[in-house]
């Protein structure tokens, strides 16, 4: 919940992308690019996807530019046609025959009208002409051909106002009634361009060769029924199919899914065929889409092509295409039957029909599921959510490597669904979101918290280190210079010696040494998550605790302490092979609650800590001079940092502090201490016990035992002095143990 709140108006901004995703899928909002990017997406799947090689049960007779050349112009004399059909079944030997053309016009070229006109007012011609008859009908010499032939006649449907109609319809596969209230929503037509009467009564098997384009011009699906007055009629395609596989019955299939009180939407076609039922699955406009193999035409390699000439003029084999599906259409570009399809600009219309012939028969066609919608919504919604809730949260290498995880995996699954399964799932809307939340994120980082950002590293930068300002900036908004009551550790560190530094260096080379020294130990305060305050001439403050929160601040100031001192013997070893002076500091720890932020004038400010515990530490670290120790801490440092053996160096009361404090020393760390050094902790303790009670004979006997063994310690020294004082003092003198000290 904290990071929803930090983090919402970025997440609501990553929201925008799934919100216009949401209404492109549910329609209320659609996106034209989106639909096209879909469009380029199927495409470029089929394209992915396609079989290698010829399939051999399919040949496509070619009208083509040297056919036209040599047999004249289209549309050629229907004897002429009558021969090719005569040649494909007597001496090839083909299957079944489709035609992609329509024969709606009488074949006028023999002149058999006119000898008619003519022949009215010449009895004589009247009788010739009657014996010529049989030569002179060319239509008839063509329904003669197809008679009691495998041949699917092609025909179009029209729709425009006049409803216009020519030649003869075939049988419809069913009627409305069949569909016993269930929707089929395929396109309706109300005219058609068939085939003359003589024709479709010798072939009485015909299916229309209409092509609907998608938005984009591109003729991706067939479909396979069509609807003219409330009948429903085959496709080319279905009608050799049908034909191919011994004329099965159609049935129309509902889906099970739907809403209650709504007919049941038919989304396939059953062929009840004696062996099994096939199932073609058909979409929302009883329509499929077609399975290209390959690129189109002569050289494309899918299928073979033959052209009509070499068929008309005997020049291919017998029995060379015995057994296959002949389609008879034209690549000829003037004869206008080129599609633009995902293979091509330019692509054969019959072999549009005979990729969707191959895939009827492989029983492989890619399937757009009636649930296609609801996928596509759910994948936007969990996809979207996700991103739009966990990007605002992460790096932008994060959100980079989340974004493209994301992006993988939806089309990984995508591209699977389609290749094992031949599901056709969209893919457009939810790359939207992917790609939209990303940028969007990126771009709000960028512009808004990025900035908020760098404001924040200018404000903490000079006092904070790096890294304790890398984890600022996850969280910007939680820090601010407002100043506020906090519990903190407060050190001052004093530099000793530095008046006899100044008259042995000139002021650049004291300048040097001081920045030189310093640094050192700027470098320890940082390692140790330190807060600079201030320089103070030969004085260096610095806290813990703010403005990041740290929990073990008193430990960690202690801990730096004891590392700042170690630093200084490590510059005096540097100092004595220079020839300089050594150094000595003073180091005093408190802990307790300051006021910390930004603090000063108009003129100048500063990220600093003021409050009594700041004056103690202060005080404290005047103390250690007096107590030879280097560093003196107080006792609420002391409780929480218990990982240090402590001496205890005297209970005082500081000049501007009414109450009297215990101050304390870190020894050595806790952990494998010297058997030694706890002895002689233990002795102490017991002197300052005595000394506390005003014990003089005990406490002297204890501090003669410490210091025979530590003869120049400054602090048992100073309490044998202590001793001898309080031993020439009246008994009846108050006596409270704390020393009190008048000066800062």
């Amino acid at each position: 919940m904290k990071a929803i709140l930090r983090h919402g108006p970025r997440m609501a901004v990553s929201l925008l992308p799934l919100l216009l995703a949401l209404l492109h899928v549910l329609g209320a909002w659609p996106m034209e690019p989106l639909q096209r990017l879909d469009q380029i997406i199927y495409d470029a799947r089929l394209k992915a996807a396609l079989p290698q090689g010829t399939d051999e049960r399919i040949v496509i007779v070619d009208i083509d530019e040297q056919s036209l050349a040599e047999q004249g112009r289209w549309p050629w004399p229907r004897d002429r046609v009558a021969a090719l059909v005569d040649e494909l079944f007597e001496r090839q030997g083909v299957r079944v025959l489709g035609l992609d053309t329509v024969f709606a016009e009488p074949d006028e070229s023999a002149g058999h009208a006119r000898l008619q006109a003519l022949a009215r007012d010449e009895p004589a011609l009247a009788q010739r002409l009657q014996a010529l008859l049989p030569e002179l009908d060319l239509d008839a010499r063509l329904a003669q051909a197809l008679r009691d032939r495998p041949v699917v006649l092609g025909y179009y449907f029209t729709s425009d106002r006049q409803a216009r109609t020519s030649g003869v319809l075939p049988a419809p596969v069913f009627t409305a009634d069949a569909l016993r209230g269930q929707q089929l929503r395929a396109t309706r037509w109300d005219g058609h361009g068939a085939n003359l009467p003589a024709l479709a009564e010798a072939a009485p098997r015909a299916g229309f060769f209409n092509a609907i384009a998608d938005s984009d011009g591109v003729v991706r699906s067939l479909p396979l029924l069509a609807e003219h007055q409330g009948r429903y009629y085959e496709s080319l395609a279905l009608a050799v199919l049908r034909l191919t596989l011994g004329d099965p019955a159609v049935a129309p299939v509902a889906s099970a899914a739907h809403l209650p009180g709504q007919p049941a939407p038919v989304h396939g076609l059953r062929l009840l065929q004696p062996e099994r039922a096939r199932l073609i699955p058909l979409d929302e406009r009883a329509t499929v889409l077609v399975p290209f193999r390959g690129a189109g035409g002569p050289q494309g390699g899918s299928f073979r092509y033959v052209p009509a000439t070499d068929l008309l003029s005997g020049r291919l084999p017998p029995g060379s295409l015995q057994g296959r599906i002949a389609l008879l259409g034209t690549t000829a570009p003037g004869l206008m039957d080129l599609r633009a399809t995902p293979m091509s600009e330019t692509f054969p219309g019959v072999e549009v029909h005979a990729n969707l012939i191959a895939g009827l028969l492989d029983e492989r066609l890619p399937v757009r599921p009636d649930y296609a919608p609801g996928a596509e919504l759910v994948q936007v919604l969990l996809v979207g959510l996700m991103l739009a809730l966990l990007l605002p949260r992460l790096s932008a290498l994060g959100a980079l490597l989340l974004s493209a995880a994301s992006l993988l995996a939806v089309v990984g699954l995508n591209l699977w669904l389609f290749s094992a399964h031949g599901l056709v799932l969209p893919l457009a809307s939810v790359l939207f979101v992917i790609a939209l939340v990303f940028v969007l994120d990126m771009s709000y980082g960028y512009l808004v918290e990025s900035r908020s950002k760098r404001h924040l590293a200018q404000l903490f930068g000079t006092y904070v280190p790096p890294e304790l300002v890398d984890e600022m900036l996850k969280d910007p908004d939680r820090y601010s210079m407002q100043a506020q009551t906090r519990e903190l550790t407060v050190m001052f560190c004093d530099m000793r010696g530095f008046t006899s530094l100044s008259e042995r260096l000139t002021p650049t080379e004291l300048q040097a040494l001081l920045n030189r020294v310093f640094s050192r130990l700027t470098r320890v305060i940082r390692r140790r998550r330190g807060t600079i305050d201030k320089y103070m001439g030969d004085c260096v403050m610095a806290f813990w605790g703010a403005p990041l929160d740290e929990p073990a601040h008193a430990a960690l100031a202690v801990q730096t302490a004891w590392e700042m001192v170690a630093e200084v013997q490590a510059i005096n070893r540097e100092h004595a092979a220079a020839g300089l002076p050594p150094i000595a500091v003073g180091i005093g720890l408190n802990t307790g609650e300051v006021c910390v932020g930004d603090m000063g004038s108009d003129l100048r400010r500063s990220y600093t800590v003021v409050g009594d515990a700041v004056n103690l530490a202060s005080r404290l670290e005047g103390l250690s001079k007096v107590y030879g120790v280097a560093v003196v801490a107080g006792e609420t440092t002391r409780a929480q940092a218990p990982g240090w053996l402590w001496q205890a160096l005297d209970r005082v009361q500081v000049k501007g502090k009414a109450e009297a404090v215990t101050i304390f020393t870190p020894r050595a760390p806790a952990a494998g201490a010297d058997p030694a050094l706890t002895a002689e902790l233990a002795l102490w303790e017991q002197a300052l016990a005595a000394w506390r009670a005003r014990d003089g004979a005990a406490c002297r006997d204890a501090l003669l035992q410490l210091r025979a063994t530590s003869a120049e310690n400054v602090l048992y020294r100073l309490y044998a002095e202590r001793v001898a004082s309080v031993d020439t003092e009246s008994r009846d003198a108050p006596w409270t143990g704390t020393t009190v000290f008048d000066d800062k």
